[in-house]
């Protein structure tokens, strides 16, 4: 059988990162595996509402956004104690694919799960895939979770 002792779990905050959490904490319990709910601000921020176009952010922005974001993985890891109790939280600065990697590395990490925005086309040339970096460069299984809501579209 194969041993998850500890599960990385990316997010992101929206919805599919909530579904991932969800099967997270699944898998945590059948193999009684710790859970590290990962959030990653990125040092780049969306500007002027423009998906895909980034701008520097100055460094109380940044400030702003990491206390924000600690403020809501503490929420998120609080909810996700209710259900399981070994889960941990943390909020790291850098590219989001490159930081889920090192952490797993460093961490040796069993297994990530983590939600997929299912973006194709133009979307997907310039934004990319966080999950389909990571998929590619982890060091271990990824399984991505697509909400169950979104349809299947053809590429």
């Amino acid at each position: 059988m194969i041993a998850i002792r500890g599960i990385l779990c990316p997010v992101d905050f929206s919805k599919n990162s909530e579904v991932a959490v969800d099967y997270a904490l699944a898998f945590a319990e059948a193999h009684k595996a710790e859970i590290l709910l990962l959030h990653v601000v990125h040092p780049l921020a969306y500007g002027a509402g423009i998906e895909g176009l980034t701008v520097d952010v100055g460094a109380q922005l940044l400030r702003d956004m990491e206390k924000s974001a600690n403020d809501q993985i503490r929420e998120v890891a609080a909810e996700a104690r209710r259900r399981y109790p070994n889960v941990r939280e943390e909020v790291v600065v850098g590219a989001p694919f490159l930081e889920i990697i090192r952490i797993a590395r460093d961490r040796k990490t069993d297994l990530i799960v983590m939600g997929t925005h299912g973006r194709t086309g133009l979307a997907h040339m310039l934004i990319g895939s966080v999950a389909e970096r990571v998929v590619r460069k982890a060091p271990c299984p990824v399984l991505t979770v697509k909400h169950p809501e979104h349809d299947f579209v053809m590429p």
